[in-house]
């Protein structure tokens, strides 16, 4: 399905999406890599982002960056903020399978609202970044004390900084623990091997910024459209969206041991290049959501220079000397 374009924004080209993947792919070795632990999530994030190094090691560093915040408890007990728990087979493949498409959709979607959520929360916080006139607030943009991911009112920067990588650690997430990018292990296609969807593209339905400007229930449903019925992610004892409590896994495609791709050496990444395309396509997908933020506040604060003076704000180490006042 096509992307419906956004009013002021040209509609990007399904070439573009496809070339920012290609050169993610051969940008990444083909080798050892880092797992989706921490680690991996600093490599896709620094591959992904034109910032400056303080900055970006705010952003992305494998202990203590904002990209991680969601692998702290009680973040990481919560599957939405990881992409968990979305897991379909189609009959020709399991019979009986005990979740619907209907069920797994409503799970990935349950994800992908957390993003959204945290696109919006992070539009609204840059508007602390400047004053009225559009120039950078020094105060608001220092980082020469660390920030603190807790959700508490503090320094405008930390706050833009924290939103953005609660709500793309998922989308990472999401490259390693569903099917999209890979493909299956020689022999039958079942609950021990699931289809790989073998894709090359970002994925539409990770439209954020589109999504961020439409009613819930707008997004929701265009989203649901672009989920293609065979894909899926895996089963983990976390707590899924009903808030109920952790699922059961028995009987369906499991996070660990079947479908992630979490580290080089797990099973899903020992076929083919499994875990390079889940590496790649995280990457592009982070660059596509940076570049998506950023015309978001050029657009969102577009008087006096204030949306430029927010992204060079957010991607330079000394703002207040560095970015042009309006």
């Amino acid at each position: 399905m096509s992307h419906l374009p956004l009013p002021g924004r040209p509609r990007p080209a399904a070439a573009t999406a496809a070339a920012l993947l290609a050169v993610a792919l051969a940008a990444v070795p083909s080798g050892p890599a880092h797992a989706f632990t921490g680690d991996n999530h600093e490599d896709v994030t620094r591959a992904a982002l034109p910032w400056e190094p303080v900055t970006l090691t705010a952003m992305a560093d494998a202990r203590s960056g904002a990209i991680n915040a969601n692998d702290h408890r009680p973040y990481f007990d919560v599957g939405p903020l990881h992409c968990d728990n979305a897991d379909y087979l189609d009959p020709r493949h399991a019979r009986g399978y005990p979740r619907t498409r209907d069920e797994a959709t409503t799970e990935l979607l349950a994800c992908v609202r957390t993003s959204v959520a945290r696109f919006r929360n992070a539009v609204r916080a840059a508007d602390g970044l400047v004053d009225a006139d559009g120039k950078v607030r020094a105060d608001q943009s220092d980082l020469s004390s660390p920030c603190a991911w807790d959700g508490k009112p503090g320094r405008a920067k930390c706050a833009v900084l924290e939103q953005l990588g609660r709500g793309w650690h998922q989308i990472e997430d999401f490259y390693s623990h569903s099917n999209w990018v890979d493909r299956p292990a020689p022999g039958p296609i079942g609950l021990d091997n699931p289809p790989g969807l073998e894709r090359t593209d970002v994925a539409p339905f990770l439209d954020i910024r589109r999504y961020s400007a439409l009613t819930d229930a707008e997004w929701t449903r265009e989203a649901r459209e672009r989920i293609p019925g065979d894909l899926t992610t895996g089963c983990y004892p976390d707590m899924d969206s009903t808030g109920v409590k952790p699922p059961d896994c028995a009987g369906r495609v499991a996070h660990n041991r079947v479908l992630n791709k979490d580290t080089a050496a797990s099973d899903r990444s020992r076929t083919g290049d499994n875990f390079r395309h889940a590496t790649a396509g995280a990457t592009a997908e982070i660059a596509r959501q940076w570049k998506d933020f950023e015309a978001g506040l050029l657009a969102a604060y577009p008087d006096r220079g204030r949306g430029a003076g927010m992204v060079c704000a957010l991607t330079h180490d000394a703002p207040a000397t560095a970015c042009p006042t309006a």
